[in-house]
């Protein structure tokens, strides 16, 4: 089975190939039984529509507990492949449930994996756009939800729809966890038949090994993993059921093991396993591998990992000398493989060794707390060496978060002492160069508040955890949360610091920042001074973070409004960063451009021009026609010709970034939608209607289909398309578009939105040129209390409104 895996950010994109398969499914198991009889019934390849909870039935949750160990992966496994190989499905979705973000970054993934365009709001809005999809589409799917054991994690994050089938399957007993919608299918042990079964497949080879099978079976409970273990065994020795059963027996009397998290037949296994592999050449090595992944992510684990520096480190501590390198490491993890304690997958980078739980509980049950703690370590360092800083394929980033999380969990006092392990920093940092605000603010404030309980409020990880935790509800739209998160920040170190301390000066910028995200303006020009003023004593005017403080201090004023104080401070700005780092510095192009938009702002567009002029010239020798920034620069040059009049020069511009957005990213790309949009308007001013119309359709189409009906971009879309329909006085195109428009508006928005009180008159004024006066002054009035409500009676908007009604009512 081929599938098609979103590995990163990537310009190139294709079409996809159906079917396909998204995530990273489990392969089916050697000698995989399908459970007929105490498993998932025949019937379940056919039910369209259905969600079934796949867990442990009530009496063997009560032997094996919460790690699992029914068989419920390798049956939703098994149902997956056969679907696929039976052409039942288009669409396999495999997905980690053991937290959100798994499944948020599974969602987006399959979003890029069928071909559907990003909306651009972020990973969690892909989530929604692909569940969306799922809903409405006429292929048939399957989504595996593997591993589930919180249903708060998927809250809002159920695929359902007509044509889908969804598996959720879970380690907790069937009652213990509940699913909206989902019909639980309880998983009980294997029966006589299934285990005699599963024996027969596995040891084919010699059917001699079989003499005792059933015997064995009922030794084991007729566990499934237990009885696997002992297979995988028999099948490595070459011994037969009876003579395993004798070595069984004599080992639960020489070596008894108990524990509320695995059952004693598994914990026997696991001795015989354990031991087997630890013989097996290279000799030793076994078990100090099995600590190691006992403290990672069971759904898999990347080979990365496992035969990194750290982990070779740690495994050669308990080799008696020797040093062991990466060829013995992936030795030893076959041997591991042969006798059952692991799987391997080396078609996947990412999830490479998968383990059961009740292995982990089980290894983790026979190291010491130092042992633990050791491992957790090794691991930890494992992780951060191999995690890349860019560049990261999404698959390969989960796993490692996974990872990162699972040993937090099983170890997380050895990561803070003395302080925070770097791996759990870097946790965070990977969920916010995800674009995971939701999730990440949810990390950042446990880390936060750990490192506040464990090493005190001043301590360096503490105050960088507040600050990740401010940024992370900022990045999701929660500007108040963040700024009580500053102003304690800031609070707290002037209090400790003082005034002009680096660490404080940096609060005070970022509670800046955030006041004027949240249009405080006011507030965050007087931060901004503050701040400049300090630096200018502390560094002197020429240091970089003086420069940034002033840049920052120039945009307060922009965001207040106060073009003339920012045309200052920005001119000086640049002056400084050009005559320091250089005219082509990123960061004196980013000064040029951010003058040149004070200037445009201010309709001075003979001082704007020539600035966006030679930023686009700079930016096209430094990072190519077609980079990212190249391209804004481009649209943000094309734009100030058409304000200052030139469209002549603007259209060609415009033409050429359509162009290159559709080159860099793809016709349907919320970013070339935007571009093309712009293309539009700009016939539109030039009186192309036609050209315009054209377009602005295509872009509706675009943004209806891309981002949804409702998306606030898709309704701007519609009035402008009824604004160009108004414009070639194609009044019958236009009223009706215009009325979509209205409604949109005051449903998404609400009635007293700038833009829903701008959608009512802009239809007002339709009616009239229609010759629908009625209504036209109906909605003229509605339009003008609206405007003296919201936007006040002096207000430009309120004042045309006011001659507008006036005009109508004479009439």
């Amino acid at each position: 089975m081929s599938s098609q895996v979103a590995t990163g950010p990537t310009s190139a994109w294709a079409e996809p190939t159906w079917p396909l398969v998204s995530g990273l499914m489990p392969p089916v198991p050697e000698a995989y039984t399908p459970r007929q009889e105490t498993g998932l019934p025949r019937a379940i390849g056919t039910a369209a529509g259905e969600t079934l909870l796949v867990a442990p039935s009530r009496e063997l949750a009560e032997v094996i507990g919460d790690g699992g160990g029914a068989g419920t992966t390798q049956l939703a496994s098994g149902v997956a492949h056969a679907l696929w190989e039976q052409h039942a499905v288009d669409l396999v979705v495999w997905v980690s449930a053991a937290s959100r973000d798994g499944l948020i970054t599974g969602y987006t993934q399959a979003l890029a994996d069928i071909g559907v365009p990003d909306p651009g709001d972020g990973p969690e809005a892909a989530a929604a756009h692909f569940l969306d999809w799922l809903a409405t589409t006429g292929r048939p799917w399957l989504a595996v939800l593997d591993g589930l054991t919180d249903a708060g994690v998927a809250e809002d994050l159920w695929p359902a729809g007509p044509t889908g089938r969804t598996l959720i399957t879970t380690p907790r007993g069937g009652p213990a966890l509940r699913v909206p919608g989902a019909r639980t299918i309880e998983v009980g042990p294997f029966s006589q038949r299934e285990a005699l079964a599963f024996l027969t497949a596995r040891l084919q080879v010699d059917p001699d090994q079989r003499l005792g099978g059933l015997d064995l079976a009922a030794d084991l409970e007729f566990l499934p993993l237990a009885l696997s273990q002992a297979a995988d065994v028999i099948a490595e020795t070459g011994v037969d059921c009876r003579r395993y059963r004798a070595r069984l027996a004599g080992h639960l009397r020489t070596r008894p093991s108990a524990s509320d998290a695995y059952p004693w037949t598994v914990a026997a296994t696991w001795s015989l396993a354990s031991e087997l592999a630890h013989q097996a050449e290279p000799a030793g090595l076994a078990l100090p591998v099995l600590a190691l992944i006992s403290m990672l992510d069971p759904s898999g684990i990347p080979g990365a990992v496992l035969t990194s520096a750290p982990a070779r480190e740690f495994v050669s501590r308990h080799a008696r000398g020797r040093v062991v390198d990466e060829a013995q490491m992936r030795a030893v993890l076959r041997n591991l493989a042969r006798v059952g304690l692991v799987s391997i997958d080396t078609t996947s980078a990412a999830r490479t060794v998968r383990v059961h739980e009740q292995v982990q509980a089980i290894t983790r049950h026979h190291m010491t707390p130092t042992a633990r703690a050791e491992a957790a370590l090794a691991a930890a360092g494992a992780i951060t060496l191999v995690w890349p800083r860019r560049d990261i394929p999404v698959s390969f980033d989960q796993a490692l978060r996974d990872s990162a999380a699972r040993l937090h969990q099983e170890a997380g006092p050895a990561l803070w002492s003395p302080e925070c392990h770097p791996v759990l920093l870097r946790a965070g940092r990977s969920l916010d160069s995800a674009g995971l605000a939701g999730p990440g603010v949810a990390y950042w404030h446990t880390i936060m508040h750990t490192a506040q309980r464990v090493l005190g409020h001043a301590h360096p990880h503490t105050v960088i955890a507040r600050d990740r935790l401010a940024a992370a509800y900022e990045a999701c739209g929660r500007g108040s949360e963040a700024i009580a998160v500053y102003e304690h920040m800031l609070f707290d170190r002037e209090r400790t610091l003082g005034p002009g301390h680096p660490q404080t000066l940096a609060a005070c910028g970022s509670l800046a920042r955030a006041y004027r995200g949240a249009g405080r303006a006011d507030e965050a020009i007087r931060l901004a001074e503050r701040a400049l003023a300090q630096y200018e004593r502390s560094l002197g005017r020429g240091h970089p973070d003086t420069l940034n403080a002033q840049g920052e201090l120039g945009h307060a004023h922009l965001a207040a409004g106060r073009l003339s104080d920012a045309i200052t401070v920005l001119g000086q700005t640049l002056a400084a960063r050009e005559q320091i780092f250089g005219p082509a510095h990123p960061d004196t192009l980013a000064t040029r451009n951010s003058l040149a938009y004070a200037y445009r702002s201010a309709g001075q567009f003979r001082e704007a021009i020539p600035l966006y002029e030679r930023t686009l010239v700079d930016r096209e020798r430094a990072q190519g026609p077609d980079h990212p920034d190249t391209l804004t620069a481009r649209a943000s040059l094309a734009a100030t010709y058409r304000s200052a009049g030139r469209l002549k020069d603007a259209i060609p511009l415009y033409k050429r970034t359509l162009a290159g957005r559709e080159r860099a990213l793809r016709p349907d790309h919320p970013d070339t939608l935007t571009a093309r949009a712009n293309l539009a308007d700009a016939y539109l001013a030039a009186n192309k209607l036609r050209d315009a119309i054209a377009l602005l359709e295509r872009t509706l189409a675009d943004r209806e289909r891309v981002q949804g009906a409702d998306h606030p971009d898709t309704i701007t879309a519609r009035g402008h398309l009824a604004s160009a329909y108004h414009s070639a006085h194609r009044m019958s195109a236009a009223i009706p578009v215009y009325e979509r428009t209205l409604a949109d508006c005051e449903r998404v928005l609400g009635p007293g939105h700038p833009d829903t009180i701008a959608s009512r008159g802009n239809l007002a004024h339709a009616y009239h040129i229609a010759g629908r006066l009625t209504e036209s002054l109906v909605l003229f009035e509605r339009t003008l209390a609206d405007c003296e409500r919201v936007l006040g009676p002096d207000h430009p908007l309120t004042r045309t409104a006011r001659e507008n009604l006036a005009a109508v009512a004479d009439l």
